[in-house]
């Protein structure tokens, strides 16, 4: 972050090659500077011991436990036939439960000499399950022998600092490591500036970086915190801020609608009249439309709050004004579904230059990578001459082919599905930058929207037009309670026998090829057990129609079908020609059918919060009430049967997107918004310190307004420079 060059030197020169590539493999490390920014994950008190009682499955940990008892088992096997096999089991304790310890083979020898009752220890290894207990098999471990000289060096304090660490890489490895790099902080340079550190009471960089790796007390720990974080928001924020102030910059075309032009004549003709939410927010999107640099607006709404009909009055208010406007949607399934409900929204307004078309109309064009050639021939002269004003379509519309007459608005659907190089394509087809409005129906609570799109501006949809349904959510668990899944078959027959229609949804398509490296390895039964592959639609398709569900229609939709036939099965499904649909997540966003009333999700478990209310939004679009249930085998304590259970407690997004993020952590959200690079936060956490960010936020607007280029705040330049590497200056370059 505030690299200079004794931060600079690359590990490999300090730590030796060996240690120095297992660090930047696994751990993403590569110099001094990285390295003092691998803070603990937690800290263990040398006279306390870990909570044995709840560790987590399948991760790697680090534990202080003293050994209980020791016992050498020998046993047959086929390596060692005559019963000359060695099993070590140690078991440790904690005071709040016990863990074992297994070695195997020659790998007895050194813990049975070392691990005697009494013993105390660090230990590390990946806990798994073996016979329905919890176990480390070949931990590695270190002794605290709290008399031995290096020890007592290494874990200076009264706290020892554990690591995230990996299965190459132990935690008190990592500790050493930074031993030996420790004195380097002293020469990091400060990016905050003088004035605000002394305002905020917080200790300098280099005394944050020495107490956060080894810290005497609590307090020690919390100073360093304290520090720690406010930088991220703070260098975070000011990146973010340099940005919109380049953006206030930029030229373009202001665009006004017409006042009795396509806009008012396509709201003559609606049936119904806009939700106040929907008419505030088209409010502020046509003040950005109308000033001389271009809009950068997020739209977030509820799955269903009508965020479509907002986005089309404000493309239809940019042809108005006589330029275009292109909606760019994640698949093609989507691009076609909305080409449809935006040509039938529109009526004899989308028939510009045809007979019968209205005066004021105008041509929507669509273009997907799947058209054929005479087609899309056709469509790509629309557009360059300007007869087509909307265009809707899939990445083809980034092609260097597409030429646009006047770009004046890009709406871009489910940010998240979208690269940032393409929205950037797409932002250079217009003469001038082009108005740009991303539309999200993923709520994101409002510190998230401040760190991963604090470039754009923020309106929110949180009403549901008129006349949608309530929907109904349960957890359905299979494994405890067989005939709960029996009666979720009987609801989704109900529904077709009243004249709706339902959606299976499963984790997987099923006619993907077996992993030849995975099929060689041996598993065992608990393996089998909690690890089966996730339910495929085509398995799943197959015994619903010939038992649960026989006779009645059911189709299959799924990625890897053909794009023709895709859009077949979605408009059988739309007619009502089907009465239910098994599809994979294809189905997430924006398939729209107002009949469709039931969901059933297979392994509900394996998706994630947000995913599993966007799916669910499916349902419940008409005037019919909604239901959705959540099948699962997962036992009841399982974290993942607490977020089946949040999701079905609760239909608000933004409640929902905190327990998301609560139970992942902020990388993944951040991460996956800054295309794919790696979060920069490693001690904030966007949830709990959305105070910080806030007033980070107005520190840095504060800071760009007065110095946009940082002329006198070099150290704060530095840690930019760092914190946007190339790849991250790009992705924030082109948000």
């Amino acid at each position: 972050m505030d690299l200079v060059p004794a931060l600079e030197e690359p590990l490999k020169k300090v730590l030796g090659p060996a240690t120095a590539k297992v660090m930047a493999e696994h751990l993403g490390l590569h110099t001094v500077g990285d390295l003092l920014h691998h803070y603990p994950r937690r800290y263990e008190e040398r006279g306390q011991l870990t909570h044995l009682a709840d560790l987590p499955m399948d991760e790697h940990v680090t534990v202080v436990a003293q050994v209980a008892d020791a016992r050498l088992h020998t046993f047959a096997s086929a390596k060692a036939p005559r019963g000359k096999g060695q099993r070590l089991e140690v078991t440790i304790t904690d005071g709040s439960g016990r863990l074992q310890l297994v070695f195997f083979g020659a790998g007895v020898h050194k813990p049975h000499k070392e691990l005697l009752p009494g013993t105390r220890a660090m230990f590390a290894g990946k806990v798994s399950v073996f016979n329905r207990r919890v176990q480390l098999a070949h931990p590695a471990y270190e002794l605290l022998r709290g008399d031995a000289e290096e020890t007592v060096e290494t874990w200076a304090g009264a706290l020892i600092p554990i690591y995230p660490a990996t299965a190459k890489l132990e935690s008190w490895k990592i500790g050493k490591a930074l031993q030996t790099v420790l004195p380097s902080a002293q020469e990091a340079v400060d990016p905050l500036p003088d004035s605000l550190r002394a305002d905020r009471g917080l200790v300098g960089l280099p005394e944050a970086l020495l107490k956060i790796h080894r810290p005497h007390t609590k307090a020690d720990v919390e100073d360093a915190r304290a520090r720690l974080k406010w930088d991220e928001a703070f260098v975070l924020q000011v990146a973010l801020a340099r940005r919109r102030h380049a953006d206030a910059q930029l030229p373009a075309v202001a665009r006004r609608p017409k006042p009795d032009g396509l806009l008012t004549a396509f709201d003559d003709r609606l049936p119904f009249t806009l939700t106040e939410g929907q008419r505030k927010v088209s409010a502020e999107i046509f003040t950005d439309l109308a000033t001389e640099h271009p809009m950068h607006r997020l739209l977030q709404g509820e799955v269903g709050s009508g965020k479509t009909m907002v986005a089309l009055r404000a493309m239809l208010a940019v042809v108005d004004a006589g330029g275009q406007a292109a909606m760019l949607a994640p698949t093609e399934v989507l691009a076609q579904q909305h080409h449809r409900s935006v040509t039938e929204m529109m009526g004899e307004l989308a028939e510009g230059g045809m007979l019968g078309g209205a005066e004021t109309a105008t041509k929507v064009v669509l273009l997907t990578g799947s058209m054929g050639a005479a087609a899309r021939r056709h469509a790509l002269l629309d557009l360059a001459t300007g007869e087509a004003g909307l265009v809707i379509g899939t990445h083809a519309l980034i092609e260097d082919k597409v030429k646009f007459h006047d770009l004046g608005l890009v709406v871009v659907d489910e940010q998240h599905r979208f690269g940032v190089e393409q929205r950037d394509a797409l932002r250079g087809k217009g003469k001038q930058p082009p108005h740009l409005l991303v539309m999200t129906a993923t709520p994101i609570p409002r510190t998230v929207a401040m760190t991963v799109f604090g470039d754009l501006e923020t309106s929110v949809l949180d009403q549901l037009p008129a006349g949608r349904s309530p929907i109904a959510s349960h957890v359905v668990p299979a494994a405890d309670k067989p005939h709960f899944l029996a009666r979720a078959w009987e609801r989704v027959r109900e529904e077709v026998e009243g004249g709706h229609q339902a959606y299976v949804v499963c984790p997987r398509i099923g006619d993907e090829e077996d992993d030849p490296k995975k099929a060689g390895r041996k598993k065992s039964p608990e393996d089998e057990a909690e690890r089966r592959p996730p339910l495929a639609v085509l398995d799943i398709a197959e015994q619903l129609a010939a038992g649960p569900l026989r006779g009645l229609r059911v189709e299959v939709l799924h990625g890897r079908m053909q794009p023709d036939d895709k859009d077949a099965v979605m408009r059988r499904f739309a007619a009502g020609e089907a009465d239910v649909l098994v599809a994979t997540t294809v189905i997430e966003v924006g398939v729209n059918v107002p009949n469709a009333t039931a969901m059933v999700i297979m392994d509900a478990d394996r998706f994630g919060v947000s995913q599993l209310h966007q799916l669910r939004g499916r349902v419940g679009r008409g005037s019919a009430p909604g239901l959705c249930l959540l099948v699962t085998e997962m036992p009841e304590a399982s974290p993942a049967r607490q977020r089946l259970t949040a999701v079905a407690s609760t239909l608000d997004g933004f409640e929902l997107s905190r327990i998301d993020l609560e139970q992942r952590r902020e990388g993944d959200v951040l991460g996956q918004a800054q295309s794919g690079t790696r979060s920069s936060l490693r001690m904030l956490a966007v949830i709990d310190d959305e105070e910080i960010i806030a007033e980070a936020r107005e520190e840095a607007a504060a800071i760009v307004a007065a110095d946009p280029e940082l002329t006198g705040l070099p150290g704060l330049r530095t840690a930019l420079e760092a914190l946007l590497d190339e790849e991250r200056e790009q992705y924030l370059e082109k948000g």
